[in-house]
């Protein structure tokens, strides 16, 4: 369970600091998993608990009543489901919920004060929705897999365990539950998948998320633009293999000086 986005973002800039206190002339490895501290929170907020109905269906649009004052947002993805009969407790009799029937998914496209337009992605044999059937975002932890960082700026550093740093800030959150990156890895071992795969290949996003059992994947980039570089941070869905939203932010800086935390540590240069 949660704690509230107030206990989340507390946790997330405590690891900040964590990270910001490493070595002062930072490798790139550090740097990107302090930045990624100043971007997590919109992860997290993006994936709070929520629930609705749909309103309105007109063609493979579904309008929702969650609006910005309830916490949608463009890019959330929601499991639509079908409330069913009741069921009872066998010794008193009373009722006790419904029975519900998953019949889809919805991606927000558009976000209104009070209301808000989402895609209708179908699940086999599955009917399609109708006014009244339910949308949400669980409470429970949602499973996710951060693909190894793909390096655009030829910088040959080694980050490989940039994952675990991301790792450990989601995981702090209480929102997510991370795929073993050492499965992950395995994965995109030579010969094997590639990140830009995940990034341009939906079926293949698709079929290498239902290996690791997960619901989505963080894909981070690290590029540059006019001589800054920057952390470029993807969430793709595991249901359609689309990237449904993306935060970039330049990479911290490293500092002027060299502090170690330890006299026989080496140089951090990664």
């Amino acid at each position: 369970m949660i704690r509230g986005p107030g206990r989340a973002l507390g946790a997330l800039v405590a690891l900040g600091l964590l990270l910001s206190a490493a070595p002062a002339r930072a490798g790139l490895a550090d740097r990107v998993g302090a930045t990624f501290v100043l971007i997590a929170e919109e992860f997290v907020r993006a994936f709070q608990p929520l629930e609705g109905l749909i309103v309105s269906v007109e063609g493979d649009a579904l309008y929702l009543d969650l609006g910005e004052s309830r916490g949608a947002q463009a890019g959330q993805e929601l499991l639509i489901f079908r409330k069913g009969e009741e069921f009872y407790h066998p010794l008193t009799g009373k009722p006790l919920g419904r029975y519900e029937e998953t019949v889809g998914w919805a991606q927000i496209r558009r976000v209104q004060p009070r209301f808000s337009e989402a895609l209708y992605v179908p699940l086999d044999g599955k009917p399609r929705p109708r006014a009244d059937d339910g949308v949400r975002i669980t409470r429970g932890r949602i499973k996710i897999a951060i693909a190894p960082v793909l390096d655009l700026t030829q910088s040959k550093a080694d980050l490989r365990r940039v994952p675990y740093l991301l790792a450990t800030v989601l995981e702090r959150s209480k929102r997510f539950q991370v795929a073993d990156p050492l499965a992950v890895a395995e994965i995109f071992a030579p010969g094997g998948a590639r990140v830009e795969e995940v990034l341009g290949l939906p079926n293949r996003a698709t079929r290498l998320a239902r290996t690791l059992e997960v619901t989505g994947w963080l894909v981070s980039v690290v590029l540059e633009r006019r001589g800054v570089t920057y952390l470029d941070t993807t969430w793709i869905s595991a249901v359609t293999g689309t990237a449904l939203f993306s935060r970039r932010q330049p990479l911290v800086a490293p500092a002027a000086a060299e502090e170690q935390r330890f006299p026989w540590e080496p140089p951090v240069e990664d």
